[in-house]
């Protein structure tokens, strides 16, 4: 019997591409960059954090290929970009406290997210959110677009070490006094994918978020979903 799922955000529960596209591009435009970036390119920018993201942003700039900007956030980044740290911190820091500011303009809900939360609540399930996005924008937007349908939501916080790591995951797990044998995570990446593979947890992945099906397929996601009552039937069945 399943006892918690924990969610992933961008791209899981919330189509938040809009508010992340403008923000990363305010900030690349504010710093001097390249800042015409689009929602397709912003998808595969995220989902290992901010300072991930620009660094594929500037990578995408530089010329890098975009088939290999999810290498980028890995131990092979060297090997196909070298990002000059101190000009991603200032371009980061022109980005946290805008997007801060703006993460709920053109942000909201997939279809059917909310009620499945709901109908995995009513079972007695605990829930959570789990992700790389700065902690203070997923308290807000759990508080805002979500009130009182997570027991906890996480989001990066300094001196915990970052999806695909397990620290955020297990650090949830404490505190809703469950196991990874008795819990699912759902993602939309393959940062998700590698982050329950790491927790000894089992692994929904979600095909409407920053990742195709034929991507999830090729990284070995074991169960995906397509929509928000498939993904309620796999979490009931787990």
């Amino acid at each position: 019997m399943i006892k918690a799922v924990f969610f992933d955000m961008d791209g899981t529960i919330l189509d938040t591409l809009g508010d992340l596209t403008d923000a990363l591009n305010h900030a690349f435009k504010e710093a001097g960059h390249r800042a015409d970036y689009g929602i397709e390119m912003t998808k595969l920018f995220f989902g290992s954090g901010v300072k991930v993201a620009v660094k594929r942003g500037l990578a995408t700039e530089a010329g890098v290929d975009k088939d290999k900007l999810d290498l980028i956030g890995t131990e092979k980044e060297k090997k196909i970009y070298v990002a000059d740290d101190k000009e991603v911190e200032r371009i980061t820091k022109i980005y946290m406290p805008y997007y801060a500011a703006n993460c709920n303009i053109k942000t909201g809900p997939y279809k059917g997210i909310i009620e499945a939360i709901r109908r995995i609540r009513e079972k007695g399930i605990k829930t959570a959110v789990v992700s790389n996005k700065p902690d203070v924008a997923v308290k807000k937007l759990s508080e805002d677009l979500f009130y009182g349908l997570f027991d906890i939501s996480l989001g990066e916080t300094e001196g915990i070490r970052r999806k695909p790591a397990p620290d955020m995951l297990k650090k949830a797990m404490d505190n809703l006094n469950v196991t990874a044998e008795d819990s699912v995570y759902v993602g939309d990446s393959e940062i998700d994918m590698l982050t329950a593979k790491n927790s000894d947890m089992r692994c929904i992945s979600c095909d409407w978020g920053f990742r195709s099906r034929d991507y999830l397929e090729k990284q070995g996601a074991d169960q995906i979903v397509s929509d928000a009552n498939e993904m309620l039937e796999k979490i009931l069945d787990v």
